[in-house]
């Protein structure tokens, strides 16, 4: 046993001012205020120096930490994730890959799963997107029809590894890929990304209806309707279905999403269906002369964003920096939500007896001081 004290913990519901989590092992054992946990004599005890202490992060969508790739350096860049504090990562192939790199990275995360806790899966941003949007669009390899035999190596090799499919519900044949990818992994999540798709053809897709938006307003469009009003697109159909939860880049400087669309987001959505994601990549590009000054994005070589190099302590700094929000508020945004919409909310994201002890403590402008993976201390 270990005994965490002299911390603020933040829970589902609020924050413990001078807490106590008792820990057995790898799990989380018991969580109260100090003058209500009696800690056993000779139980080794962890000061958090009146850090707040929250779940570790859940990162869903990410393609590289630092100068790592996720899928082909993926223990590097776990390692790398782990000193900013997220304790769980999915790993995003990127749909630019061609057929057989796309394979290749699905082999090489699984891989590396048995080699690291951090890693708990697949995010599979594609391939059957909208070729029209997304960052180096001119690039993507998958603009022709959907191949069954392609999509059943992909969806086979992938497995129930695969914890999110993210699709244009526009794609011709999409429905046949959806029925293969549920048949193989009755518990995957699919996403509506890159895509303009209406909402009559979002609710056409049935029992596979998307409940996740891979980064709400980003790389998405609407189709033109008559006498120039404005149409309705993938996020307004998002917005508006209470179920489904969004993805969120929250950048420094708000260039993905800006502060007031952030701020209706979460007026529209609520905390509780708002998933903080990095959706960080590997540099590649010098910035757009106009945002030479931005230092947490990435751009492509026509001057389009192409993700960040966010680790998810900068985007809760930011959504609190863009919104009204708050420590714990943010907590639930990138820990207790996505680990929930990932089927995961039963072993992580959030601090309660039961749960897997992964935790990090930070300063009250989310800067990390100490993470625990596993119930034990990381030492970086």
């Amino acid at each position: 046993m270990k005994a965490i004290v002299n911390g603020q913990i933040v829970t589902e519901t609020g924050i413990i001012w001078d807490g106590v989590i008792l820990l057995s092992g790898d799990t989380i054992l018991k969580v109260g205020k100090a003058s209500e946990v009696t800690i056993p004599d000779g139980v080794p005890k962890i000061d958090a120096n009146g850090a707040y202490v929250g779940p570790g992060f859940v990162d869903i969508h990410v393609h590289a930490g630092g100068a790592y790739d996720l899928c082909f350096e993926p223990i590097q860049a776990a390692e790398y994730f782990l000193c900013h504090g997220t304790t769980t990562l999915l790993a995003t192939p990127s749909y630019n890959m061609p057929y057989n790199t796309f394979l290749d990275a699905i082999r090489s995360v699984k891989t590396a799963m048995e080699k690291t806790p951090v890693i708990k899966g697949l995010y599979l941003e594609g391939p059957y997107m909208n070729p029209k949007y997304g960052a180096r669009a001119d690039l993507n390899p998958w603009r022709g029809p959907i191949d069954e035999t392609q999509f059943h190596a992909l969806v086979d090799e992938a497995g129930e590894d695969a914890k999110v499919w993210a699709i244009a519900p526009e794609r011709e044949g999409i429905i046949s890929f959806l029925e293969y990818a549920r048949k193989v992994n009755p518990e995957v999540v699919f996403a509506v990304g890159h895509s303009e798709a209406t909402p009559a053809q979002i609710r056409a897709l049935g029992k596979y209806k998307p409940t996740l938006q891979t980064h709400s307003t980003n790389a998405t469009g609407r189709l033109p309707v008559p006498g120039g009003t404005r149409g309705i697109g993938p996020d307004e159909y998002c917005f508006c279905e209470p179920d489904v939860y969004t993805e969120l880049i929250s950048d420094s400087c708000a260039v993905h999403v800006s502060a007031e669309m952030q701020q209706l987001l979460l007026h529209n959505k609520g905390v509780h269906r708002v998933v903080l994601i990095t959706d960080s990549t590997s540099p590649a590009n010098e910035n757009p002369p106009e945002l030479a000054h931005v230092t947490d994005l990435n751009f492509d070589h026509l001057g389009g964003l192409s993700g960040s190099r966010m680790t998810m302590e900068q985007a809760c700094r930011n959504i609190m920096q863009s919104s009204n929000c708050g420590i714990a508020q943010a907590f639930l945004m990138a820990s207790t939500n996505p680990a929930k919409v990932i089927g995961l909310g039963d072993e992580i994201g959030s601090i309660a007896p039961g749960k897997k002890a992964d935790l990090v403590f930070v300063d009250d402008k989310f800067c990390v001081k100490s993470v625990i993976l596993g119930g034990k201390r990381c030492e970086f």
